[in-house]
């Protein structure tokens, strides 16, 4: 049977309420015995002396959608995990606020700390998101994925 393809944006930043929330819905599944999160946040950086205040996400959302499922597939395909949430940030999102989670359960450590970093490396280099960093001088570029 084919999995549906979910949608795995949210408007604007993700807040610690929907991050805690999705943790603790978790606690009834007694078959997982390890969790890792990523949170990607937006950091202040300083480019060309030039300050970001925000980024901007667009996407070609079926397309990034698609992808997102094909990584989420090869994921559990890879590694013996439970269960994995995938969620990121459409529009505009203040440094400091969060862009992206990713939240990985397996029965043992081991598979949520290898599942997540290969899952997070697969969708910084393969996912058609894209971010225009917004400075403090009301000046922007596209941010380039590193």
């Amino acid at each position: 049977m084919k999995k549906k393809i979910k949608n795995v944006f949210v408007d604007g930043a993700i807040g610690p309420d929907f991050i805690a929330n999705s943790i603790a819905k978790h606690q009834s599944k007694t078959q997982i015995g390890a969790h890792d999160i990523f949170l990607g946040q937006v950091r202040a950086d300083e480019i060309d002396r030039r300050i970001v205040s925000a980024i901007e996400y667009t996407a070609y959302e079926s397309m990034a959608n698609q992808k997102f499922h094909e990584i989420r597939e090869a994921a559990f395909e890879k590694f013996d995990l439970t269960c994995m949430h995938i969620y990121h940030s459409l529009g505009k999102v203040a440094v400091g606020e969060i862009c992206l989670f990713v939240f990985v359960s397996s029965p043992h450590r081991k598979e949520v700390f290898e599942a997540l970093h290969h899952i997070v490396e697969e969708i910084k280099t393969h996912v058609p998101v894209f971010g225009k960093e917004l400075f403090e001088d009301d000046s922007y570029q596209w941010k380039v994925n590193t």
